[in-house]
This record gives C-alpha cells, sequence and structure tokens, in this order.
C-alpha cells in the first residue's frame, strides 16, 4: 500500500527550498573530511609495493589490504546512511572524521600485516559512516537548481585530494616511510573535526525514529557474503563450491532482506527508493565505473614499480595526469549535465573512459610517460561526468528524507563494484600470466621444478622477478615477468573497455535529478 509521509528534512531557520545556511561552507566542510579518505586511498596504493617488503606481505595480503577496507565499506554503508537519517548527519560524519583519524594513527603504530589488516576494516567501518553523511549535507544544503554545480566543486576537490596523494604518498614513502602516509589523516582529521564542529548545521528525518535492526543484519549479511565470495573466488575459483556457497548465500539471504523490507514499517532502505528507474540506473552506473577504473587502476602501481623500477615518488607522477585531470574536468562535468542533461554527458563519459582503457591495452613494456599521460587525461574527462552525474542521479532523484540512504547506496554501489573490479580483473590477469608466463621462458621453463615455477608466477603476477638472481638467468626471468604481466594488464584493460561500453549504452536510459520543491517529500 502506498505510504504518504510528510517530512521537513531541513532545518527550520532555511526557507522553503533553499536547503540549510551557509551552503559553500558546508561544502568545504564536508570535502576535509573526505580529503582525508581520497588522500588514504591514493596514498596506500602507492604504499603497498612498500609494505609488501617491509611486512613480508604476499600479493594476497596486498590485495586485503585493500578489499578488507573495501568489504567494510560495502557492508556497512547503506546502514551507516539510515543512522546519519536518524541521528543526525552531522553527528554521524564527525563521528567518521574522528574514528577514521584515530584508527589511521593505530595503522601507523603496527608492525603486524595481520593487525594491518584489522585496522583497514575499522578504518572502513569509520569511513563508512562518514561519506553517505557528507553526501546527505551537501544535498540539504544546496537547493535543486544548485546540486549539479555543487557536485562539480565536490568532484574537483576529490580531484585534488586524488591528485596530491600519489606526490604525497610518494615523498612520504620515499623519504620518510610507509607509515606516515596513515600518520598524515590524524592533521587532517582533527581540521576537519575542528571545522565541521563550528560550521555544520545538524539534519535529520525527523519522523523517522527506530533503527530497523533486523534489516541491518539481513543486509549486512547479503553484503558480506556476497563481497566475500568476489573477493576470494580468484583463490578458491569461481566453480569452487566455497564461492557458489556464499554467492547463493547472498542471493537467499538478500530475498528475504527484500521480502522484510517490504512489511517493516520503516525499513533500513526503502524499496519505493528504487521505484525511480534513474536512481536505479545509476546505481547500476557506479557499479561499472568503479569495476572499469578499481579493477584495472589496482594494477598499476605494480606496472610503474615493479616492471618499469619506478621509485614511489615518481610512480605518483606518473598517475597525476589523471588526478590533476579530475580538477579541471569535475566543474565541466556539473556544467555539462546541467546543459545538456545527464543522459548525453554521462553515455559520453563512459565512451571516452572506454577509449581510454583501450589506449591503456596498448602500453608497451617501456612505455613513456606520455604514452600513460595521455589516457590518463582522458580517464579524467571520462570518469569525471560519471561519478558528477550518477552521483546527482542517486541522490538527487531521492526523497530529502532518504538522503542518507541514498548516499549509502551510491558509496556502497562503488565499493562493491571496486571489489568485484578488483577481483575479477585480478583473477583474469593472474590467469594470463600464469598461462603465458612459461612461453616467455621459452626453453629455460623445463628445467625449472614446479614448485619454483609458481613462485616465479606468483612473482610475474605483480611484474616483479625474484630479487638476488645475476647473470644470463636473471634477465631471462626478468623478462619473461615482465612481459607476462604486461599481458595480463592488457588482457584485464580490455575487460575495462567492453564494461565502459555496456555502462555508455546503459547511461542512455537515465534522467537527472529532480528539483527539490519546499521542504514537505512525499513518497508514494
Amino acid at each position: 500500500m502506498a505510504q504518504a509521509v510528510a517530512v521537513d528534512a531541513v532545518d527550520a531557520e532555511a526557507p522553503p527550498g533553499q536547503g540549510l545556511g551557509r551552503p559553500w561552507l558546508t561544502l568545504l566542510a564536508v570535502s576535509l573530511g573526505v580529503i582525508m579518505v581520497m588522500l588514504d586511498g591514493t596514498v596506500v596504493a602507492i604504499a603497498n609495493p612498500v609494505i609488501g617488503v617491509d611486512l613480508h606481505a604476499s600479493l594476497s595480503d596486498l590485495q586485503w589490504i585493500t578489499s578488507g577496507y573495501l568489504l567494510a565499506l560495502a557492508v556497512f554503508l547503506i546502514t551507516a546512511g539510515k543512522l546519519g537519517d536518524l541521528f543526525g548527519h552531522k553527528m554521524v560524519f564527525l563521528i567518521g572524521v574522528a574514528g577514521f583519524a584515530l584508527s589511521s594513527l593505530a595503522i601507523g603504530l603496527t608492525s603486524s600485516v595481520g593487525m594491518l589488516i584489522a585496522l583497514r576494516v575499522l578504518q572502513g567501518l569509520f569511513g563508512a559512516l562518514l561519506q553517505p553523511a557528507a553526501l546527505a549535507l551537501l544535498r540539504s544544503a544546496f537547493p535543486g537548481e544548485r546540486l549539479n554545480m555543487a557536485m562539480g566543486a565536490w568532484g574537483a576537490i576529490i580531484g585534488l585530494s586524488s591528485a596530491a596523494g600519489p606526490i604525497v604518498g610518494g615523498l612520504l614513502v620515499e623519504n620518510v616511510s610507509w607509515q606516515s602516509v596513515f600518520f598524515i589523516n590524524v592533521p587532517v582529521g582533527a581540521a576537519a573535526l575542528i571545522f565541521g564542529l563550528l560550521v555544520l548545521k545538524e539534519n535529520r528525518a525527523k519522523t523517522l525514529s527506530r533503527v530497523d535492526w533486523l534489516g541491518v543484519l539481513l543486509l549486512s549479511l547479503t553484503m558480506f557474503a556476497l563481497v566475500w565470495a568476489i573477493i576470494k573466488a580468484p583463490e578458491w575459483g569461481w566453480g569452487d563450491a566455497r564461492t557458489i556457497g556464499f554467492l547463493a548465500a547472498a542471493v537467499v539471504v538478500g530475498g528475504v532482506f527484500l521480502f522484510w523490507q517490504a512489511r517493516v514499517r520503516e525499513p533500513l532502505l526503502p524499496l519505493s527508493l528504487f521505484r525511480n528507474v534513474s536512481v536505479s540506473i545509476g546505481t547500476a552506473l557506479m557499479i561499472l565505473m568503479a569495476f572499469s577504473m578499481f579493477g584495472a587502476m589496482f594494477f598499476l602501481t605494480f606496472f610503474f614499480q615493479g616492471v618499469h623500477g619506478l621509485k614511489p615518488l615518481d610512480s605518483g607522477l606518473r598517475m597525476l595526469p589523471m588526478s590533476a585531470g579530475m580538477i579541471v574536468a569535475s566543474p565541466i562535468a556539473g556544467v555539462l549535465i546541467g546543459k545538456l542533461g545527464a543522459r548525453i554527458t554521462i553515455a559520453g563519459g563512459m565512451v571516452i573512459t572506454a577509449v581510454a582503457m583501450f589506449l591503456m591495452s596498448r602500453l608497451g613494456v617501456e612505455a613513456a610517460f606520455v604514452d600513460s599521460a595521455i589516457p590518463f587525461v582522458l580517464l579524467a574527462f571520462g570518469l569525471s561526468p560519471v561519478f558528477v552525474g550518477a552521483t546527482e542521479i542517486i541522490v538527487g532523484n531521492a526523497p530529502e528524507e532518504l538522503s542518507g540512504v541514498a548516499g549509502g547506496v551510491q558509496n556502497s554501489a562503488m565499493q562493491v563494484g571496486g571489489a568485484l573490479g578488483t577481483a575479477v580483473l585480478g583473477a583474469i590477469v593472474s590467469a594470463r600470466v600464469a598461462s603465458v608466463f612459461p612461453g616467455h621462458l621459452g626453453p629455460a621453463a623445463a628445467a625449472i621444478p614446479p614448485a619454483q615455477m609458481e613462485g616465479l608466477k606468483s612473482l610475474a603476477a605483480v611484474g616483479m622477478a625474484p630479487p638476488g638472481l645475476s647473470g644470463p638467468a636473471a634477465k631471462v626471468i626478468a623478462d619473461a615477468s615482465h612481459l607476462s604481466f604486461m599481458d595480463g594488464l592488457h588482457l584485464g584493460f580490455v575487460v575495462s573497455t567492453i564494461v565502459a561500453v555496456v555502462a555508455a549504452i546503459l547511461a542512455l536510459f537515465v534522467r537527472a535529478g529532480r528539483k527539490t520543491e519546499g521542504a514537505a517529500v512525499h513518497i508514494g
């Protein structure tokens, strides 16, 4: 039965339809918190090879440093958005900022790879509190007709922090330590906490009074089973009974969750949100974009530091064109969406992304700076319209009182897509490397024992050759490792190209977010 709920979701002092006061200060305040998260993501990617050496971490350990964080985010994001709707987005945002900074401090103090992974999971939980609350605060601060502009500025700030990440991370890893890339979150988090306390105004859905704890449990179990299967599939195999079992569990428990959400009075995830086709398509676009981007980009640091032998700072400089390009591309994307509409702008962005991914699939072992810079710049101008547009579609089409949930859906879709891309493309790259490595070794492969061959294949999967070798044999093995890794990388980018084309076609069916009229929102 349709249910109409009138919700005064904006501050009482704000004129109808105008959102909360001080919108640009609100943008700055929430951006400080998100800058911390974005810096963390990019600097960890730069630090991974050094962490592997210092803590004697395997490729699986390094993947878990990323995947454990993504798992926590994906499981908790929608619940975190709901908590913001109920208890206040400002409070939840500030708790997320403080927890993220403190868990970063703890990571920098640990010397165990197992503890590092556990703390990254904790860090992901606090990051989940922070991100949907930030989007909900923006949604409330800016009236509907200015939301595109706000999202464009939001994307530029994220691009700026992403651009700074590889440089800051490279400088810190090279000249201080890998621990310092986590310590840097402490002063940034402190600044975000103080500024947020002074600037942000609280907002919540005042008519919602309780948490659907059974829904929280069912959704958490569903997301855990899904993301765990995705992460472990490369290790277990996609046809393994454990992988199939977790995927089946995700389907069954997810079905029970949907059944419960359709009947509970105050659901965790109101299914009415997805009656808007654009919200559903926007969610799918976020998954595909993250699959294409995060999955393929995971291996680029290994390409630069393993195959090319670059230092962390030089590796960060190689990735700068994409991050810096987003600073320019994101505001332009916001303007284009306002003028041309979401459909054309997002579809065009995914076409540009597909072209960039295809160019990446043609990179050679000796690729010069310009060879990677051109597709990186194209990626910036391709991904920015998708990030800005899909975010606006999901959050802008959602009712005001569900803005926190919508922000959680948007972020959860990105994390699931990133985890899926990392796992699927990781499996594709590893399988390709393993299949072609003996061929690149040539006649020398026959003299290598099977156990040693597996070890060489594992190193080749991250573009590395075993240290300490010398003479002609060392060159043969190093060349085989690099060529095999490039074969795997090329195939990964080809798959990403296909995914981007599919997303471009899907984008043709979306429309821009609604214009918010007044403070009362009705859910039909």
